[in-house]
Parts: structure tokens; sequence; C-alpha cells
């Protein structure tokens, strides 16, 4: 049974662009193309793009995928090689998730979380932080997060526990604000997120162009989207939102300036 592009977008949920793209790229060619334009997939083409997708969830970049997918002809010995690495990615995952509970407990005052857990579950975190700056935006960024954590060396547990119960409090008024229907870039919503933005510049330097990027981080990384839905689970995206918006309005970034952000910041 063939498919229409829009049919596949709908079964795949991707959308009909991305199924272009890979069109254009080579990486997805539909099985016809009729005299009228359209494009039509088959089985052959479905079992092709559950594989991409799969491998995108795994991160490995299209270029890869399309190397990786040439080279494996054996459809089921690749769908068990497939299995294997998100075996191995729930592994991971589980212990991170692990790392970040004892974090998260430890920030909350659960008195059951031991110092070692604690500050062990905190480097971790750190250690994953680090790493997943200097994927985005460079080792600068990372080395300038180094220096800052740097600078909490000699903070003790109850140091981190206040920054916490801070950091949480605004954190539940902004949840209360977003419940109001308060909008992410509007001014109220602004006056809490100055308040983010200072706490921010407390622990790290960080300019109008790495404050926009953070945004992605409070979405993207598992232990600062794990910190903000512990209060509300719907909040990440609107705090994410409302940064991106502040360092627009407030903070002077260019959003065309999005395409140096690994140099600039």
């Amino acid at each position: 049974m063939e498919r229409t592009v829009s049919e596949v977008a709908r079964l795949a949920g991707v959308s009909v662009r991305t199924l272009r793209h890979y069109d254009a790229i080579g990486l997805l060619p539909p099985g016809r193309v009729a005299t009228n334009g359209y494009r039509y997939y088959g089985r052959p083409e479905l079992l092709r793009l559950q594989r991409i997708l799969l491998l995108r969830e795994l991160d490995v970049p299209l270029p890869s995928i399309a190397r990786i997918l040439d080279e494996q002809d054996d459809e089921v010995s690749a769908l068990h090689g497939h299995r294997e690495q998100l075996l191995q990615e729930r592994k991971r995952l589980d212990v991170m998730l692990g790392s970040i509970e004892r974090t998260i407990a430890g920030l909350s005052g659960d008195d059951t979380v031991t110092d070692d857990e604690f500050f062990s579950g905190l480097s971790e975190a750190r250690t994953r932080l680090r790493e997943d700056l200097a994927d985005r935006f460079g080792e600068t960024v990372a080395e300038g997060f180094e220096k800052a954590v740097r600078e909490t060396d000699g903070w003790t547990r109850e140091d981190y526990e206040r920054m916490g119960d801070e950091g949480r409090r605004l954190l539940l008024r902004m949840a209360a604000a977003r419940d109001r229907g308060v909008q992410p870039d509007s001014p109220e919503a602004f006056e809490l997120i100055e308040q983010h933005h200072q706490g921010v510049l407390e622990l790290w330097p960080a300019t109008p162009t790495s404050y926009y990027a953070l945004g992605d981080l409070l979405v993207e990384n598992a232990d600062q989207r794990a910190i903000v839905e512990m209060v509300d689970r719907d909040l990440p995206e609107w705090l994410a939102a409302g940064v991106r918006a502040y360092a627009v309005q407030r903070l002077g970034y260019q959003q065309n300036d999005e395409q140096t952000v690994r140099r600039s910041v």
C-alpha cells in the first residue's frame, strides 16, 4: 500500500517539510513520484523512515544515519543493533535520573539523603551540565562555567539548600503567574525573569547571548528541566520563553546573533 507524503508525515509524527528535506538530501527518497509531482511511499520507505527516526532519537547526525543505513542491508540485524543502543541509553538515563532525584531531594531538605549522596549527585549533575554546555556552545563557555563552580567550592550543604530554597520560591511565583495566564514576555513576567537573571549572574557571568541560549537548556537539559518540573510540569517552556524574550527586550540580544552563539559567549 502506498501512502502520500502527508499521510506518512501524520503516521510518523513528523512534518511534511522534514520528509521533503530527507528526500532532498537523499536520505529518504519516495518510492515513486507521480507525473503530477506527488510523492508516494511504500513499505520499504516506511521501514527506512522508522530506522531514521530511531537513530535520530539516539542523537545520530543525519550524515551518519545515511552512512549507517547504506552499510546495513539486513533489517532484522540492524534493528537488533538499534535495540541494544536503546537499552544502553535507557541504562544511562536511569543512572542520570537517580542522580537527579538524589540532588533534588537533597536540595529540598530531605534528611534521608546523606552528605556523600548529596555531593556526589551534585558533582555528577555539574559534570553533565558542563558537557552539555561544551557540546552546545564550545569549550569557552564550559570553562566559564567551571570557573563559576570553583567560586562555590567552599559552600556547605546548607549553602546549597538555601540557594535551592530561594530558587524554588521564585519558581513557585512563576508557576502561579503562569496559572493566571501571565504571558512570558509581559512586564509582570519580566519582573520575575529579572530575579532569575540576577541569580544566574551570581553563579555564572552569562552574556546576553548565553542567557538567551539558556532557554534551550531549561527545556532540553534533563537535570535543569527536572528541577523546574518539580515545581510545575508546564513551567519549563514558559520559563524558557521568558528567558529568551528577556534577553532580547531587556539585555539587547539580537536574534540574528544566534548563528554566532558558539563564538561569542
